[in-house]
């Protein structure tokens, strides 16, 4: 089932199953900015991840001394979701453990994700809530996949990632098998002035993902390089980030992540993964991310 906001600025559509965003349009230029989620593809548009991000080591885990198996990014973009909340601004879904989540995850959990209107922004937020007697530990990401280009007559390679300061980051390479390796590569960056950018081309994406753990942006603009079209897509206290394409595909997913894949000679320990989060008993713990299409 869908659920629509509409505050005369943009329109947005969000499934109960996985609390996905679907849509979202700037009205005024009747611009549709999600990918369509075509299999041909890739027929997700943007999934939650919860309560891992990415893959682990044999897709398992160790954790309270028994094994466990998760398939990469977690289980919650494969659940429906209740409807808490709805106003003429904001929808609120939630997510608890079941019988399911506790054979394959031994934690009780809340997971709330709020779509907030703000005049022409979307505010998407994650709320995670420990409601039991022990710490709960999770990791947590989004992976919105955005069309591009954005309108027909535009070409793929007519767009760019332009971030908000200069970067010299490096990017984790991937195994086959998705995993992180042990040694970072050198990334090019093109840097003009106080900002960095990456013009977008196909075979940018042919080596998988690019991973990075050492961002200092906070915001990262896609737009067309000649035009005035794209957005702006805020992030905070998200310590990494993946920028992804299935290959050839028309769309690229900006991804903060609070959480990352294991790596090649990870323990497989759940406590000691590399960017698990901890929330204490009766903790919350809250993140957002925002995007301002123009």
């Amino acid at each position: 089932m869908l659920h629509q906001l509409n505050n005369g600025h943009l329109q947005i559509s969000v499934s109960e199953m996985g609390a996905e965003l679907q849509s979202l349009v700037l009205l005024s230029k009747d611009q549709e900015y999600m990918w369509s989620g075509d299999p041909a593809f890739w027929g997700k548009k943007s999934p939650v991840l919860f309560p891992i991000v990415g893959g682990l080591k044999n897709n398992q885990y160790q954790c309270k001394g028994s094994t466990y198996s998760l398939n990469r990014h977690g289980f919650a973009r494969e659940k429906k979701f209740t409807l808490l909340e709805a106003t003429k601004t904001e929808l609120v879904f939630g997510l608890t453990q079941d019988a399911e989540t506790l054979a394959r995850y031994p934690f009780d959990f809340s997971l709330k994700l709020r779509y907030t209107l703000v005049d022409n922004k979307l505010v998407c937020s994650y709320e995670v809530q420990n409601p039991g007697n022990a710490d709960l530990y999770f990791s947590i990401g989004a992976h919105p996949a955005f069309r591009v280009p954005l309108q027909d007559g535009d070409a793929f390679q007519d767009y760019q990632l332009q971030f908000s300061h200069t970067e010299q980051a490096p990017i984790w390479p991937l195994s086959p098998e998705g995993l992180l390796l042990t040694s970072p590569q050198t990334f090019t960056w093109n840097t003009a002035g106080s900002s960095s950018c990456i013009p977008l081309s196909k075979p940018l994406f042919y080596g998988d993902a690019l991973v990075f753990k050492t961002l200092v942006s906070d915001t990262i603009t896609l737009r067309h390089r000649t035009q005035e079209k794209g957005f702006h897509f805020r992030f905070n206290e998200f310590p990494f980030f993946g920028i992804w394409s299935a290959k050839d595909a028309p769309f690229v997913c900006l991804e903060p992540w609070c959480g990352i894949a294991d790596s090649i000679d990870t323990t497989g320990e759940f406590s000691q993964k590399e960017g698990i989060e901890k929330c204490a008993p009766g903790s919350v713990f809250t993140r957002q991310w925002e995007i301002e299409p123009f």
